[in-house]
């Protein structure tokens, strides 16, 4: 099994480790401070990654050029938008439509590849993409009594837009800080994706000071025992992502990511002892052939 694969994984399930802590921070502070903990209590967390690395690798500082910073900035925007975006959907009525749109962040990764920088995908590669998406959406809409043509109506158009766009803006993101991390000076993958998990969250806690007034910030230092730990969580599993990043493309890490789905609803199931249903079977099987696909096939 190549080295990408067992670090996707750590990373899908830290991710959904963090996004359930969001979700419990969401109603005690605010779509606005939700998003910001993400990176603000990220920040020493991957401070200290960066300085025990350099460290412990006995590395000088990467050199660092004009690709890396415009990309770092292109990325940590959009990832920023992209997690307001997300978290805007959990207070929404028809969250379940907003997320299964949501869930198309693999063939837009895709999609971005390709048309900035000609990347080629094989055959199975694609398969894989299509078969995870089919299945998130799937599992995504199984359990609200949503049909297809309701997934498709003008009701559900606003929540439909904003799960999209925020599918969009994740792609945007994974492909800017795969960029960066490639073009960080070193020969170390492990480095190159602690330079940019450091930068990146500096740049992007600065930001969202910059425009979060004071009542925000109150409630996200009143709740900084939470926020830490999705700091220390969401840190971790960012880092992991680079370095996934550095060594596969984004599109296919963004595929087996796809196990995340697979935590959860097997939680819900096994811990809670909730029955399946069949679009839930098939979409579980469906994302479960697509990391096949890319283990096995590509």
């Amino acid at each position: 099994m190549e080295l990408w694969i067992p670090i996707t994984i750590t990373a899908a399930f830290l991710q959904n480790l963090r996004s359930t802590l969001q979700k419990h921070l969401k109603g005690v502070m605010g779509t606005t401070g939700a998003t910001f903990v993400r990176f603000g209590f990220g920040v020493p967390f991957a401070a200290l990654y960066w300085v025990l690395l350099i460290w412990g690798f006995d590395a000088g500082l990467p050199h660092l050029n004009s690709r890396f910073a415009v990309w770092v900035v292109i990325a940590a925007i959009s990832q920023i938008l992209a997690t307001f975006l997300l978290i805007h959907l959990f207070s929404l009525r028809n969250f379940a439509v907003g997320n299964a749109y949501a869930r198309t962040e693999p063939v837009q990764t895709a999609l971005f590849a390709f048309v900035l920088f000609g990347v080629q995908f094989s055959l199975s590669s694609m398969l894989a993409i299509l078969m995870a998406v089919v299945g998130l959406a799937l599992i995504s809409v199984a359990r609200t009594g949503i049909s297809r043509q309701q997934l498709m109506s003008s009701d559900a158009g606003k929540t439909a837009l904003i799960g999209l766009g925020s599918g969009t803006l994740f792609a945007l993101a994974a492909i800017g800080f795969q960029t960066a991390a490639r073009s960080v000076g070193s020969e170390d993958f492990v480095i190159q994706a602690a330079t940019t998990l450091f930068v990146g969250i500096v740049f992007q806690t600065i930001l969202m000071l910059l425009f979060m007034n004071r009542k925000e910030i109150i409630h996200v230092i009143a709740a900084w025992k939470t926020s830490l730990m999705v700091g220390f969580v969401g840190a971790t599993a960012t880092l992991c992502w680079f370095a996934a990043f550095t060594l596969k493309e984004a599109a296919l890490v963004k595929v087996v990511a796809q196990v995340e789905m697979l935590f959860a609803f097997g939680s819900s199931v096994l811990v809670f002892k909730e029955a399946i249903n069949r679009p839930e079977l098939i979409g579980c099987l469906l994302i479960v052939g697509s990391i096949f696909c890319l283990i096995l096939i590509d």
